[in-house]
């Protein structure tokens, strides 16, 4: 194990060390940036299916997977260990009426362990919940610059859950997620005089740091419905909370070179937050549930779909007002699955790898200029067996789709998404028998 967790950490550090911006998204210029927590890369991989747990993967949008039954190779005495790590690379092309262009950005996904207890499953890891980074330009009616966006950060989630089998059918589980992170935000302000830029410039500078807990509830049930089909259920609750968001603002005076584009402020004053009620805001984040089903072979093959619904009406927080924008309830329509061709097969590693493919049609939430923003996605992926047992694998994702509409004035995103994990096990408890 000590040799695999080695490797493991120094994949998170390559992706660390590579990474970019963890969005290059335009429309995470909105409320708290673009969601970037949709599960692992074999949820992903599924078109986001969350309803499938097994006793070798981390499942951390359901809870109650961290519990589970035993193994029967094990004598039904155990069930593995789980750690996993994941990140992504992503490339979009930016599509206006009558431009286009690329961005790319990689990002570290999430890092979790699931640690059996009898029939309870402890899980706990870390995951950036929304990414903030974008570059936005306007021009006014000559054609010159007019303004300038940037912003970076966005939302983590360190978690904590604790999942238990009532029956072998049945299992349930709740999470605590700490939420941390900063937004921060920038609006540079050309300004001319007889068509030819003034020296000076006027710029706005935002940022708030937000905190916060919330909770995920989770219940999942199986049963066989013949000899050979399982019936697959779930079900995940994630109520309305509160976080808190500390805020700052300063508006400076700014001079441009022509040639660098580099920016050298001159002078600043910062904005009087407690005067407007600002320093201190509540962000609320959503309702969320999602329910789901599916039918498959054990070890051999899964089909299913999941329904998402969340209350992004309910997000709010006066430092992030925006007039052109609103956000409305969201929706997810997810369908997918997995094939194995034999698990057990000695013979022919390829017949042990597992492969994946799944959709998804998702309304974000998010209205801009009157225009719903529509995501969709198609997935697929597979599931590399890794070492000398049958339950540790690496996998590899792809995903292709757009986001949002060239109605409007608005940009429509075409991207393509690869990524990649590694999900471990290991046998750290052994009940000890005497002669």
């Amino acid at each position: 194990m000590i040799k695999k967790l080695v490797i493991v950490f120094i994949t998170v550090f390559a992706l660390q060390a590579q990474a970019q911006d963890g969005s290059a998204s335009p429309y995470s210029f909105y409320g708290i940036g673009s969601l970037k927590f949709k599960g692992t890369v074999e949820n992903r991989s599924m078109g986001g299916l969350s309803i499938f747990t097994d006793s070798i993967h981390v499942n951390f949008r359901n809870p109650s997977g961290y519990a589970g039954n035993n193994l029967k190779v094990w004598n039904n005495e155990n069930r593995p260990v789980k750690f996993t790590v994941g990140g992504s690379s992503s490339h979009l092309n930016l599509k206006t009426d009558d431009d286009s262009q690329n961005a790319n950005s990689t990002t570290f996904d999430y890092m979790a362990l699931a640690v059996p207890m009898g029939k309870f499953g402890l899980g706990f890891g870390l995951v950036p919940y929304t990414s903030v980074g974008y570059k936005l330009e306007s021009s006014n009616t000559a054609g010159d610059l007019d303004q300038r966006y940037r912003g970076q950060g966005g939302l983590n989630k360190a978690f904590v859950g604790l999942g238990y089998q009532i029956t072998p059918k049945l299992g349930i589980g709740v999470d605590a997620s700490y939420n941390f992170g900063n937004v921060q935000n920038s609006a540079l302000q050309f300004r001319y005089q007889d068509g030819e830029p003034l020296q000076y410039h006027s710029k706005e500078n935002n940022r708030s740091d937000l905190s916060g807990i919330n909770l995920n509830f989770g219940m999942n049930y199986k049963t066989m419905i013949t000899k050979k089909l399982q019936l697959t259920t779930g079900l995940t609750y994630t109520p309305k909370s509160t976080i808190s968001s500390e805020n700052e603002r300063y508006f400076s005076t700014v001079v441009v070179d022509p040639f660098t584009n580099q920016e050298l402020v001159i002078s600043s004053v910062e904005a009087d937050l407690d005067a407007q009620n600002l320093r201190t805001t509540d962000l609320t984040l959503p309702t969320r549930m999602s329910f789901g089903a599916g039918i498959g072979a054990p070890q051999k093959w899964f089909a299913g779909a999941e329904y998402t619904f969340q209350k992004t009406s309910e997000f709010d927080n006066p430092i992030f007002t925006i007039g052109n924008a609103e956000f409305v309830d969201a929706s997810t329509i997810a369908i997918g699955g997995f094939y194995i061709p034999d698990y057990k097969s000695f013979s022919s590693y390829w017949k042990r790898v597992v492969f994946r493919a799944g959709m998804r049609f998702e309304n974000t939430g998010l209205e801009i200029n009157n225009q719903t923003i529509n995501e969709f996605g198609m997935s697929f992926g597979i599931g590399l067996p890794v070492g000398a047992d049958f339950f540790s694998n690496a996998n590899i994702g792809f995903e292709f789709g757009k986001r949002g509409t060239t109605k409007a004035n608005l940009i429509q995103e075409n991207f393509m998404n690869l990524q990649i994990s590694l999900s471990l096990n290991d046998r750290w408890f052994n009940k000890r028998k005497y002669n």
